[in-house]
Protein backbone atom coordinates (compact mmCIF):
# COMPACT_ATOMS: atom_id res chain seq x y z
CA UNK A 1 0.00 0.00 0.00
CA UNK A 2 0.91 3.88 -0.54
CA UNK A 3 0.14 5.95 2.00
CA UNK A 4 -1.32 9.13 0.59
CA UNK A 5 -1.24 12.56 2.12
CA UNK A 6 -3.67 15.13 0.39
CA UNK A 7 -4.44 18.07 1.17
CA UNK A 8 -7.24 20.41 -0.07
CA UNK A 9 -9.68 17.72 0.19
CA UNK A 10 -12.32 20.04 0.32
CA UNK A 11 -11.76 22.24 -2.94
CA UNK A 12 -13.24 20.94 -6.23
CA UNK A 13 -10.07 19.09 -7.32
CA UNK A 14 -9.54 17.82 -3.70
CA UNK A 15 -13.34 16.17 -3.80
CA UNK A 16 -12.90 14.54 -6.74
CA UNK A 17 -8.94 13.02 -5.58
CA UNK A 18 -11.13 11.78 -2.07
CA UNK A 19 -13.70 9.73 -4.56
CA UNK A 20 -11.69 8.40 -7.15
CA UNK A 21 -9.23 7.06 -4.22
CA UNK A 22 -11.20 3.97 -3.80
CA UNK A 23 -10.83 2.78 -7.53
CA UNK A 24 -7.00 2.92 -6.54
CA UNK A 25 -6.96 -0.08 -4.03
CA UNK A 26 -3.22 0.44 -3.28
CA UNK A 27 -3.72 3.95 -2.04
CA UNK A 28 -4.37 4.33 1.30
CA UNK A 29 -5.59 8.18 1.52
CA UNK A 30 -5.87 10.60 4.26
CA UNK A 31 -6.95 13.62 3.82
CA UNK A 32 -7.52 16.65 4.97
CA UNK A 33 -9.30 20.43 4.70
CA UNK A 34 -9.07 23.29 6.22
CA UNK A 35 -10.82 22.68 9.13
CA UNK A 36 -8.53 19.71 10.35
CA UNK A 37 -5.73 21.30 8.91
CA UNK A 38 -4.86 25.02 8.74
CA UNK A 39 -2.27 24.97 5.77
CA UNK A 40 -1.31 28.62 7.06
CA UNK A 41 -0.14 27.02 10.56
CA UNK A 42 3.40 25.94 9.13
CA UNK A 43 3.55 23.88 12.61
CA UNK A 44 0.87 21.99 12.09
CA UNK A 45 1.22 21.33 8.82
CA UNK A 46 4.94 19.78 9.66
CA UNK A 47 3.84 18.02 12.47
CA UNK A 48 0.37 16.57 10.67
CA UNK A 49 2.66 15.38 8.08
CA UNK A 50 5.28 14.02 10.89
CA UNK A 51 2.17 11.86 12.62
CA UNK A 52 0.43 10.78 9.20
CA UNK A 53 4.18 9.33 8.00
CA UNK A 54 2.73 9.12 4.57
CA UNK A 55 4.84 7.97 1.34
CA UNK A 56 3.45 10.94 -0.71
CA UNK A 57 1.64 14.48 -0.35
CA UNK A 58 -0.53 15.51 -2.87
CA UNK A 59 -0.69 18.86 -1.95
CA UNK A 60 -3.59 20.46 -3.38
CA UNK A 61 -4.46 23.34 -0.88
CA UNK A 62 -4.30 26.56 -2.83
CA UNK A 63 -6.00 30.15 -2.97
CA UNK A 64 -6.91 30.24 -5.99
CA UNK A 65 -8.94 33.26 -6.18
CA UNK A 66 -7.01 34.68 -8.61
CA UNK A 67 -8.23 38.90 -8.67
CA UNK A 68 -8.70 38.34 -5.27
CA UNK A 69 -4.78 37.42 -4.66
CA UNK A 70 -4.21 40.97 -5.95
CA UNK A 71 -5.60 42.71 -2.65
CA UNK A 72 -4.71 39.88 -0.17
CA UNK A 73 -1.39 39.78 -1.28
CA UNK A 74 -0.19 38.38 2.13
CA UNK A 75 -2.60 35.67 2.57
CA UNK A 76 -1.70 34.57 -1.16
CA UNK A 77 1.77 34.16 -0.42
CA UNK A 78 1.21 32.22 3.23
CA UNK A 79 -1.41 30.07 1.35
CA UNK A 80 0.74 28.99 -2.08
CA UNK A 81 4.06 30.07 -0.76
CA UNK A 82 5.07 29.29 2.57
CA UNK A 83 2.40 26.64 3.44
CA UNK A 84 4.11 24.79 0.48
CA UNK A 85 7.35 25.13 2.00
CA UNK A 86 6.07 23.69 5.35
CA UNK A 87 4.32 21.08 3.44
CA UNK A 88 8.40 20.26 1.95
CA UNK A 89 9.78 20.54 5.20
CA UNK A 90 7.41 17.73 7.02
CA UNK A 91 8.37 15.98 3.73
CA UNK A 92 12.58 16.18 4.14
CA UNK A 93 11.56 15.14 7.81
CA UNK A 94 10.39 11.52 6.95
CA UNK A 95 11.78 11.17 3.34
CA UNK A 96 8.14 11.22 1.45
CA UNK A 97 7.59 12.38 -1.73
CA UNK A 98 5.56 15.65 -2.83
CA UNK A 99 3.19 15.89 -5.50
CA UNK A 100 2.51 20.00 -5.94
CA UNK A 101 -0.50 20.74 -7.96
CA UNK A 102 0.52 24.56 -9.80
CA UNK A 103 -0.66 26.32 -12.71
CA UNK A 104 -0.45 27.87 -16.27
CA UNK A 105 -0.24 31.31 -14.29
CA UNK A 106 3.10 31.09 -13.46
CA UNK A 107 3.69 31.86 -17.26
CA UNK A 108 3.07 35.28 -18.44
CA UNK A 109 1.17 34.11 -21.82
CA UNK A 110 3.10 35.98 -24.20
CA UNK A 111 4.62 32.84 -25.89
CA UNK A 112 2.93 31.93 -29.17
CA UNK A 113 3.25 28.13 -29.24
CA UNK A 114 2.42 25.77 -26.30
CA UNK A 115 3.92 26.16 -23.29
CA UNK A 116 6.42 23.25 -21.97
CA UNK A 117 7.31 21.85 -18.94
CA UNK A 118 11.18 23.34 -19.74
CA UNK A 119 10.29 27.27 -20.59
CA UNK A 120 11.16 29.56 -18.00
CA UNK A 121 8.27 30.84 -16.06
CA UNK A 122 7.62 35.00 -15.60
CA UNK A 123 4.19 35.47 -14.08
CA UNK A 124 1.99 38.54 -14.53
CA UNK A 125 -0.13 38.45 -11.37
CA UNK A 126 0.22 37.84 -7.52
CA UNK A 127 -1.21 34.58 -7.71
CA UNK A 128 0.90 33.09 -10.63
CA UNK A 129 4.38 34.47 -8.51
CA UNK A 130 2.67 33.25 -5.64
CA UNK A 131 2.29 29.49 -7.08
CA UNK A 132 5.81 30.19 -8.55
CA UNK A 133 7.22 30.39 -4.93
CA UNK A 134 5.56 27.23 -4.49
CA UNK A 135 7.39 25.69 -7.18
CA UNK A 136 10.59 26.93 -6.21
CA UNK A 137 10.05 25.22 -2.75
CA UNK A 138 9.25 21.89 -4.21
CA UNK A 139 12.14 22.13 -6.36
CA UNK A 140 14.47 21.54 -2.33
CA UNK A 141 13.07 17.77 -2.41
CA UNK A 142 15.11 16.80 -6.07
CA UNK A 143 13.84 13.72 -7.14
CA UNK A 144 10.98 13.08 -4.48
CA UNK A 145 9.39 16.56 -5.56
CA UNK A 146 6.94 16.28 -8.83
CA UNK A 147 5.42 19.45 -9.39
CA UNK A 148 1.84 19.06 -11.77
CA UNK A 149 0.93 22.11 -13.39
CA UNK A 150 -2.32 21.89 -15.13
CA UNK A 151 -5.05 24.98 -15.93
CA UNK A 152 -8.90 26.09 -16.46
CA UNK A 153 -9.77 23.80 -13.76
CA UNK A 154 -13.52 22.41 -13.94
CA UNK A 155 -15.65 20.03 -11.96
CA UNK A 156 -18.90 19.42 -10.44
CA UNK A 157 -17.70 20.29 -7.46
CA UNK A 158 -16.89 23.67 -5.98
CA UNK A 159 -16.39 27.31 -7.78
CA UNK A 160 -15.66 27.32 -11.85
CA UNK A 161 -16.30 28.57 -15.13
CA UNK A 162 -19.14 26.06 -16.13
CA UNK A 163 -20.64 26.67 -13.60
CA UNK A 164 -20.67 30.47 -13.96
CA UNK A 165 -21.92 30.48 -17.15
CA UNK A 166 -24.51 28.33 -16.79
CA UNK A 167 -25.84 31.32 -13.72
CA UNK A 168 -25.56 33.55 -16.46
CA UNK A 169 -27.18 31.62 -19.17
CA UNK A 170 -30.49 31.11 -17.18
CA UNK A 171 -30.94 35.04 -16.28
CA UNK A 172 -29.20 37.10 -19.80
CA UNK A 173 -30.29 36.43 -23.55
CA UNK A 174 -26.88 36.61 -24.73
CA UNK A 175 -23.35 36.14 -22.78
CA UNK A 176 -19.82 38.08 -23.81
CA UNK A 177 -16.57 36.27 -23.28
CA UNK A 178 -13.08 36.73 -24.55
CA UNK A 179 -12.04 35.26 -27.59
CA UNK A 180 -8.08 36.09 -27.04
CA UNK A 181 -7.17 34.46 -24.04
CA UNK A 182 -6.67 30.50 -24.90
CA UNK A 183 -5.77 27.26 -22.87
CA UNK A 184 -6.61 23.88 -22.21
CA UNK A 185 -9.56 23.27 -19.86
CA UNK A 186 -8.85 20.46 -17.17
CA UNK A 187 -11.38 18.90 -15.42
CA UNK A 188 -11.07 17.25 -12.01
CA UNK A 189 -12.12 13.71 -12.29
CA UNK A 190 -9.61 13.05 -14.53
CA UNK A 191 -7.12 15.50 -13.05
CA UNK A 192 -7.95 13.58 -9.66
CA UNK A 193 -7.77 10.19 -11.26
CA UNK A 194 -3.76 11.07 -12.70
CA UNK A 195 -2.95 12.73 -9.33
CA UNK A 196 -2.86 9.73 -7.57
CA UNK A 197 -1.43 7.46 -10.74
CA UNK A 198 1.55 9.95 -10.22
CA UNK A 199 1.75 9.26 -6.60
CA UNK A 200 2.01 5.61 -6.87
CA UNK A 201 5.05 6.54 -9.33
CA UNK A 202 8.36 8.02 -8.83
CA UNK A 203 8.71 10.87 -11.31
CA UNK A 204 9.99 14.00 -10.36
CA UNK A 205 10.85 17.82 -11.47
CA UNK A 206 7.82 19.23 -14.04
CA UNK A 207 5.08 17.88 -15.58
CA UNK A 208 1.96 19.55 -17.49
CA UNK A 209 -1.24 17.47 -17.13
CA UNK A 210 -4.18 19.12 -18.55
CA UNK A 211 -6.96 17.46 -20.84
CA UNK A 212 -6.59 17.41 -24.88
CA UNK A 213 -8.32 20.54 -26.95
CA UNK A 214 -6.58 23.98 -27.11
CA UNK A 215 -10.10 26.75 -27.04
CA UNK A 216 -10.67 30.34 -25.82
CA UNK A 217 -12.98 31.13 -23.73
CA UNK A 218 -15.67 32.24 -25.86
CA UNK A 219 -15.65 29.08 -27.54
CA UNK A 220 -15.75 27.25 -24.45
CA UNK A 221 -18.64 29.32 -23.38
CA UNK A 222 -20.07 27.88 -26.43
CA UNK A 223 -19.48 24.72 -26.08
CA UNK A 224 -21.09 24.43 -22.24
CA UNK A 225 -23.86 26.07 -23.98
CA UNK A 226 -24.21 23.67 -27.27
CA UNK A 227 -23.46 20.37 -24.45
CA UNK A 228 -26.94 21.78 -22.26
CA UNK A 229 -29.24 22.39 -25.37
CA UNK A 230 -29.14 26.22 -24.41
CA UNK A 231 -27.42 27.26 -28.24
CA UNK A 232 -23.68 28.61 -28.69
CA UNK A 233 -25.47 31.52 -30.92
CA UNK A 234 -25.80 33.09 -27.77
CA UNK A 235 -22.46 33.79 -27.19
CA UNK A 236 -20.95 37.05 -28.28
CA UNK A 237 -16.82 37.51 -28.48
CA UNK A 238 -15.10 40.54 -26.88
CA UNK A 239 -11.43 41.42 -26.84
CA UNK A 240 -9.46 41.62 -23.20
CA UNK A 241 -9.10 45.07 -23.31
CA UNK A 242 -12.69 45.33 -23.68
CA UNK A 243 -13.46 44.08 -20.48
CA UNK A 244 -15.58 47.01 -18.07
CA UNK A 245 -14.47 46.96 -15.13
CA UNK A 246 -11.11 45.74 -16.05
CA UNK A 247 -9.80 42.27 -14.44
CA UNK A 248 -7.52 43.33 -11.22
CA UNK A 249 -5.51 40.32 -12.44
CA UNK A 250 -3.59 39.86 -15.64
CA UNK A 251 -4.65 36.99 -16.97
CA UNK A 252 -2.03 34.76 -19.63
CA UNK A 253 -3.40 35.51 -23.18
CA UNK A 254 -1.66 32.27 -24.26
CA UNK A 255 -2.01 29.35 -21.44
CA UNK A 256 -2.11 26.18 -23.62
CA UNK A 257 -0.21 23.64 -21.37
CA UNK A 258 1.79 21.24 -23.73
CA UNK A 259 1.87 17.58 -21.76
CA UNK A 260 5.40 16.68 -23.70
CA UNK A 261 6.70 15.08 -20.81
CA UNK A 262 3.45 13.16 -19.86
CA UNK A 263 3.82 12.05 -23.82
CA UNK A 264 7.27 10.86 -23.58
CA UNK A 265 6.86 9.20 -19.93
CA UNK A 266 4.12 6.75 -22.36
CA UNK A 267 1.37 8.06 -19.59
CA UNK A 268 -2.65 7.85 -21.43
CA UNK A 269 -3.45 11.42 -22.32
CA UNK A 270 -6.29 12.73 -20.64
CA UNK A 271 -9.63 13.11 -22.65
CA UNK A 272 -10.17 15.73 -25.00
CA UNK A 273 -12.13 18.59 -22.42
CA UNK A 274 -15.75 18.13 -24.28
CA UNK A 275 -16.00 14.13 -23.10
CA UNK A 276 -15.80 15.40 -19.37
CA UNK A 277 -17.53 18.36 -19.52
CA UNK A 278 -20.51 16.62 -21.32
CA UNK A 279 -20.67 14.43 -18.13
CA UNK A 280 -20.13 17.23 -15.75
CA UNK A 281 -23.11 18.84 -17.51
CA UNK A 282 -25.08 15.86 -17.06
CA UNK A 283 -23.66 15.79 -13.43
CA UNK A 284 -25.14 19.86 -12.92
CA UNK A 285 -28.35 19.52 -14.50
CA UNK A 286 -29.96 16.21 -13.58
Amino acid sequence: MTKVMLTGAAGQLGTDVVLAAPKHLDIELYAFDRTTLDITNNRAVIDTVSEVAPDVIIHGAAYTAVDDCESNETLAYAVNGAATSAVVSGALNIGARVVYVSTDYVFDGTKAEPYIETDTPNPASVYGKSKLVGENAIAELGANGLIVRTSWVCGAHGSNMVKTILRAAQSQPTLTFVDDQIGKPSFTTDLADMLLTLARRHDSGVMHVTNEGAVSWFEFCQDVLELSGLGRERVQPCSTSDLQPPRPARRPANSVLANTRFAELGLPLLRHYREPLAEVLRDLTE
